[in-house]
């Protein structure tokens, strides 16, 4: 355990979470000393530019950020996994390279930004199934992650992509609580009549069902597509509907699991077995056992399946009934070695364009000053995995940018959030804190 907790603290008053999307707070990782520390700048989801422009605009302060927290953990070395495309920023970057402090390139696969995946390919280490990269010697963080820690203030502003089917696909800086409508607009709007909007990446994102929805910490980007794309009616598809036609249409192929990432990196995955178990009517338990284990990256259900079934929603369902049974997979059943044909099963991003439909749109993201001055701003007291925050703020109370809204208990996982804008609080709820600008 790290006894010196004074910077620990720092960066849970501050409310950093994990802005690769998972949202894990901070602090937690920064408290057990390992041998590495790795900054995931990978960003493998197509058509994000986030990490790639923060890491082009903020090379400088990443590499001081890198370097604090790689002293403070007394890791022997730090290292940025960057795709090896991105030449531009690799040869910037290695010339102020400190000592204890390298880049690693990484192929244009998907998903080159699962932890699991950059911990193996930096370091040739496995996490073992149900395991953390501290399991194995390492500590890793975003790119915007590291920014947040060493910039030092309260985090009340969100990176992100915004593209797809828009007029000026670009990445801009984003105050946490503004709506994904308010954000759209600002950057340019829409350039087509019928559309839906994904939250995050294509692969993992989540459907946006309310435009007035407010971002949040983890929000890395919002994608516009067209109402009818193949993409939007997959995320629409109901349960009923992926049981339906799961029973009906799976050949037992094999290929969602052969193509599996972790199942390639050893782990008990078999996304084949989760659609066996549909078909069955006596106790499918035994096929659904590894559900824990799946990272949910979709590429059984969007690549790997010939039928377009949907594998991972099927495992999701899994992971619930699992949960609600209480039921654990056996701890005596060893994992097996590295997959054989790990380097010649990773999905290329360029597959993903075409399989998925994409290559009409632009993937471009430049960073680009947009001057948002929302309204008012709803701010969720839980955008982070953990305890949600508790507010401590009463409404017509005048707050400024910076200013703590809401807190966790110190016993508790999770951190503050803070407002993003000056102005009077309009309304307290259980979930969230509504400012209005003045």
């Amino acid at each position: 355990m790290i006894e010196n907790t004074e910077f620990i603290d720092t960066v849970r008053d501050q409310g950093v979470v994990g802005a690769g999307g998972a949202g894990f707070p901070s602090y937690v990782k920064l408290q057990q000393p390992v041998e590495y520390f790795l900054v995931n700048g990978a960003e493998c989801e197509p058509l994000l530019h986030k990490d790639k422009e923060l890491m082009k605009a903020h090379g400088d302060a990443l590499l001081e950020g890198m370097g604090r927290i790689r002293d403070h953990l007394g890791a022997g070395e730090a290292i940025l996994a960057i795709k090896e495309k991105y030449h531009e920023i690799i040869d910037f970057l290695q010339g102020r390279l400190p000592s204890g402090m390298r880049i690693h390139p990484l192929g244009d696969y998907y998903p080159a930004g699962d932890e699991f995946v950059v911990v193996y390919e930096t370091l040739g280490r496995v996490i073992p199934r149900g395991g953390l990269p501290l399991h194995v010697g390492a500590v890793v963080m975003n790119v915007e992650t590291v920014l947040n820690i060493v910039w030092g203030e309260p985090v009340v502003d969100t990176f992100m992509t915004v593209g797809g089917a828009v007029n000026e696909p670009k990445t801009v800086r984003v105050p946490v609580g503004i709506s994904t409508r308010e954000v759209l607009e600002a950057c340019g709007g829409v350039s087509i009549d019928s559309y839906a909007v994904l939250s995050g990446g294509v692969m993992m994102g989540k459907l946006v069902d309310n435009l007035d929805q407010p971002v949040t910490k983890t929000t890395g980007g919002l994608l516009v597509f067209p109402d009818d794309h193949n993409l939007i009616r997959r995320y629409r598809r109901d349960w009923q509907a992926i049981n339906r036609i799961g029973k009906s249409a799976c050949d037992q192929c094999s290929f969602c699991t052969e193509l599996c990432p972790r199942y390639l990196l050893g782990h008990p995955v078999h996304p084949h077995l989760a659609m066996r178990a549909l078909e069955f009517s006596h106790d499918p338990l035994s096929l659904i056992l590894d559900a824990d284990f799946c990272c949910e990256c979709n590429i059984c259900s969007f690549i790997a399946c010939p039928e377009d079934l949907d594998p991972k929603n099927v495992i999701v369902q899994n992971k619930r009934l699992l949960k609600e049974k209480n039921l654990k997979y056996p701890e005596d059943i060893p994992d097996r070695p590295v997959h054989g044909m790990l380097d010649g099963r990773r999905t290329p991003v360029a597959r993903l364009f075409a399989k998925l439909g994409l290559k009409q749109f632009r993937n471009v993201g430049p960073m680009v000053d947009v001057a948002f001055q929302p309204q008012s701003v709803k701010i969720p007291l839980k955008q982070h995995v953990g305890a949600p925050a508790s507010a401590i703020v009463l409404t017509g109370a005048r707050v400024r940018r910076g200013d703590v809204l809401g807190t966790v208990e110190a016993s508790q996982l999770g951190v503050p959030v803070h407002a993003s804008i000056d102005g009077v609080i309009e309304a307290v709820t259980e979930t969230d804190v509504t400012i209005r600008r003045e």
